[in-house]
């Protein structure tokens, strides 16, 4: 009954499920949401073999609907009286360029990416002032670097990157952490959940045609050899707990070199010739 309560989004798979099952190690009530509650199984069965199924509850939260995440927030008070944490995980790959999708395509990726976000730091602030908490945002290094193919998911994730470092002062004023948390590419069903076929996408993409190509090939080669889910969520869990959590952490070192590389180019052109090998 004493143990800090956190809420955290998108668990049915990667680093969601490993955030949830880490918190709960760690001591923490872990209120885990997804969409869907059908697809918690697995992360029952992780919770359940690591001994802490009894600190993870599984809830239903559209990041998307704004209804069903002020409804969640308020079960989770009324259970448990507070929110100690929240930790924004939730999220969708995208891959395409802009001649070849329509606007809407791109509103649907910030709509996960972005405003999902807003929605559920806004039900919560309110709650996290009352505790003193932490508001964790789990972004990406896409969230810095800019990537070919990416540029719908990049905005969204520049946009979360922006909002949260000008949030962080502001709401360190009334007693809330504010932190950004970065993976590079992880081993989790994230990628797959894109639902990229490498073919028939490059003989759609005319004239980008080989560029996708050599962009898909590049990219399949990072993510085997990527972090896995359960380092990655590691990071997320020690934002937690950490007395003085940084606002920007990388969750490797690969993560913090790449970000470094950007963070350092006043001009840019460091970084777009390295991505524009990606495409060569």
């Amino acid at each position: 009954m004493n143990s800090p309560t956190v809420l955290i989004t998108g668990t049915s798979t990667g680093i969601g499920l490993e955030i949830a099952v880490g918190a709960a190690r760690a001591g923490w009530r872990a209120v885990a949401t997804m969409r869907d509650v059908s697809r918690a199984d697995a992360l029952r069965r992780t919770a359940d073999a690591a001994g802490v199924a009894d600190l993870v509850e599984v809830r239903r939260l559209d990041v998307t609907d704004p209804t069903s995440v002020t409804t969640c927030v308020a079960d989770v008070i009324a259970a448990h009286g507070r929110l100690d944490a929240v930790v924004n995980n939730a999220g969708a790959g995208h891959v395409g360029t802009l001649e070849q999708e329509t606007v809407d395509d791109v509103r649907a990726v910030m709509e996960v990416n972005f405003f999902g976000v807003l929605h559920v730091s806004r039900a919560a602030l309110p709650h996290l002032r009352d505790s003193g908490g932490r508001l964790v945002t789990v972004t990406s290094v896409g969230g810095v670097v800019g990537q070919p193919f990416n540029e719908a998911y990049c905005a969204a994730k520049f946009a979360v990157e922006g909002f949260m470092e000008s949030l962080a002062p502001v709401a360190a004023t009334v007693g809330v952490i504010v932190t950004v948390v970065e993976p590079g590419a992880v081993a989790s069903e994230f990628v797959a959940n894109v639902g990229i076929d490498r073919d028939a996408a490059v003989a759609r993409a005319g004239a980008y045609g080989p560029a996708l190509r050599a962009y898909l090939e590049r990219t399949a080669g990072a993510f085997a050899a990527a972090q896995s889910s359960a380092d990655a969520a590691a990071a997320v869990v020690a934002t937690l707990t950490d007395p003085e959590p940084a606002p920007r952490v990388q969750t490797s070192l690969t993560a913090r070199q790449f970000v470094g590389a950007k963070l350092a180019d006043l001009d840019g052109r460091a970084v777009t010739a390295l991505t524009a090998g990606w495409v060569a």
